[in-house]
């Protein structure tokens, strides 16, 4: 699926000159976690998010501002008296957010959660704002995805694993054999690691058919 199939395209932005006041209560209105920030021709030049104002005064007592802030410097302090003290969204920011196209991979959307730490990811087409797609869209593709149904049969059960055992699994370097007994699958070969031993079991569970997983594992070496 592309980015395109599960983003939401009616998006609230607000101008950097619009109010710190009015983002906070346009998030609360309409139960979101972040807002694109656009100027006057729709370009987006920012988003601003709870955690931008997670340390805002209205929030914190000075002495517990004082105490988090000990040990910056000049400009680090600047920026976080900026952050919980000013007014403007444009100052309070995050400017130049991670950007994604709507034809990328949803793949590429939640490597970039991950390396940034992020929640929610623009969405542009020619540069112009078309979308957002967030955590709340990947759960949905997950939880309505349909379960796999390629496999009929034990012989095609079997085949079907031995694929998905030469895949990034971890264990396409180890010596696995399979065999499939009306539904009940049986690993057999030289897997000794936890990690490695509930991988096979999770693979075979993925597969259409599969009723029960039987591991004949050695036991693992006594630590």
């Amino acid at each position: 699926m592309l980015v395109k199939d599960v983003m939401t395209t009616t998006i609230v932005t607000v101008s950097p000159d619009n109010s710190v006041r009015q983002a906070a209560k346009l998030m609360a209105d309409r139960q979101v976690s972040g807002i694109p920030v656009v100027d006057d021709d729709g370009r987006l030049i920012g988003l601003i998010s709870e955690g931008d104002l997670i340390r805002r005064t209205e929030l914190s007592s000075g002495a517990f501002l004082l105490k988090a802030e000990m040990g910056l410097g000049p400009d680090e302090r600047a920026n976080a008296f900026v952050k919980r003290c000013a007014w403007r969204v444009g100052d309070v920011m995050t400017p130049n957010p991670v950007t994604i196209f709507e034809d990328a991979p949803l793949s590429r959307v939640a490597g970039l959660m991950q390396e940034h730490g992020i929640k929610r990811i623009p969405v542009l087409r020619a540069g112009k704002l078309v979308g957002i797609v967030s955590r709340a869209d990947l759960l949905q593709v997950i939880y309505l995805a349909k379960p796999d149904n390629t496999a009929t049969g034990d012989e095609a059960i079997r085949r079907s694993i031995l694929v998905r055992l030469a895949e990034n699994t971890g264990l396409e370097c180890l010596d696995v054999s399979v065999t499939v007994t009306d539904g009940i699958v049986h690993f057999w070969g030289k897997v000794e690691t936890e990690a490695c031993r509930k991988a096979a079991r999770v693979l075979a569970e993925r597969v259409h058919g599969v009723l029960g997983v039987v591991e004949h594992f050695p036991d693992p070496p006594p630590r």
